[in-house]
């Protein structure tokens, strides 16, 4: 068991490291075009796709949950119509954010409160983006897929192809070709299209005997398709409940001024690098649930489970300290702004609890993906959200900053504790006969 958890687990370590890397990238070339309202203007362009990408993340969430259990059962035609009507749906949303996107993005700089020079780089970032739509969620769809068939190796090479080219066409558009915050922004759009390119490719090289075993007629009836939607409701509140706290993460961070937003920027991009780490063995914890369940093998459930709680703290104890003693040098190799650098120093004891606060809420979230338990994922977003706001409303005016950090610690905690006291009803009992 150990070594199926690792098989699973690392590739997708691997190309997860790449992801936080290549965003510290964007973080770094921004900071190296002159301003503070470059890296800041990279932080909300960001946030302003996650408003748009995480309310779908059930295209990959839902995807994964739904082929694992599938996969368990030996029901490879089912797992051959979800990727079909997944991918029409994916296709769907792409054209229905391209249809919104200005009206969107007026909304927005009317309730995020930055400085004019960081909304105008912002909004050169988004309408360059924004075009990289149709392959952004379809990619969501492969890697749910792949993960769901217990395949962790082609995700990881899209994701590094992905990532890797994202960082040298940035690279290039950005500061050879002097294009800066364009550049980026065009660098990300070319890079996610190469993925998606990789993605078919792979399909069919390792897949074609389960390509010719679907219906296209069973994938995309109405019927079918609104049974996939209800079935992923849940799962999409569960998105727009986590994306109100990162998303309000930043913006209470830009209330604060530009110096301030860029540290708080990279104090997530510096979370997200451990983050990614655990979510290797979340993947895991994803394919080998839902296997599990669809196999009804309880006793193989319960052992997977023990060795990735393990694995988790092991996780956390290293950035532990890998935090502890090299936090600042993280700071200044993701900027050389004076001011950002010395205000981080302040900020810098809230990195240390990060591992160990949040190392369960993702192996947790891993294992009820898996079970497609997506009522209590939900409720427990929810929850989390509403004392994540709570938390800053009381203590904002006197902790300032810090309060932006209290708050998200304490969303961490209330994942962890909820979904622990319903792990055995929600994940567990499913495995039984």
């Amino acid at each position: 068991m150990n070594r199926k958890v690792l098989k699973l687990a690392f590739p997708s370590i691997l190309a997860n490291i790449t992801v936080p890397l290549v965003g510290m990238v964007d973080v770094a070339i921004s900071g190296r075009l002159g301003s503070a309202s470059a890296v800041g203007a990279i932080a909300i362009a960001t946030m302003l796709f996650d408003l748009l990408y995480w309310n779908v993340g059930f295209l990959r969430v839902g995807t994964g949950g739904v082929v694992a259990q599938a996969y368990g059962r030996r029901d490879f035609r089912k797992v051959g119509e979800v990727l079909i009507r997944s991918l029409a749906i994916a296709l769907f949303i792409a054209l229905l954010f391209w249809a919104i996107q200005k009206p969107f993005l007026n909304i927005a700089f009317k309730i995020i409160g930055c400085s004019p020079s960081t909304e105008q780089l912002a909004r050169t970032y988004f309408n360059i983006r924004i075009w990289a739509a149709p392959a952004t969620l379809s990619l969501f769809v492969f890697k749910g897929w792949f993960i769901g068939m217990q395949n962790t190796i082609s995700p990881m090479v899209v994701d590094i192809a992905v990532n890797v080219s994202n960082l040298l066409f940035s690279l290039l558009f950005a500061l050879k070709m002097k294009m800066g915050i364009a550049g980026i922004a065009l660098g990300t759009l070319v890079a996610q299209y190469l993925g998606l390119i990789l993605s078919a490719a792979l399909l069919l090289i390792f897949y074609s005997k389960i390509l010719k075993k679907i219906s296209l007629g069973g994938a995309l009836i109405v019927k079918e398709i609104g049974s996939y939607l209800t079935m992923n409701f849940n799962l999409l509140l569960r998105s727009v409940a986590m994306l109100l706290i990162y998303s309000g993460f930043t913006t209470i961070a830009a209330k604060y001024g530009d110096n301030l937003l860029a540290t708080a920027t990279i104090m997530m991009k510096i979370i997200l690098l451990y983050s990614y780490f655990v979510d290797g063995f979340a993947y895991a914890g994803e394919a080998l649930t839902g296997r599990y369940i669809g196999a009804k093998d309880r006793p193989s459930l319960i052992e997977s489970i023990k060795i990735l709680f393990i694995w988790t703290l092991a996780i956390a104890s290293l950035s532990t300290l890998l935090f502890l003693f090299t936090g600042d040098a993280l700071f200044r190799v993701m900027t050389n702004n004076s001011e950002v650098i010395a205000l981080s120093k302040e900020y810098l004891p809230w990195l240390l609890l990060v591992p160990f606060l949040s190392c369960f809420a993702f192996i947790l979230d891993g294992l009820f993906i898996g079970a497609t338990a997506s009522k209590a994922i939900r409720d427990t977003m929810l929850l989390s959200a509403l004392l994540f706001f709570a938390t800053y409303l009381l203590m904002g005016d006197k902790w300032g900053m810090h309060a932006i950090m209290a708050a998200y610690m304490v969303h961490l905690i209330v994942r962890s504790v909820v979904m622990s006291f319903k792990l055995k009803k929600e994940v567990i009992l499913k495995a039984a006969n």
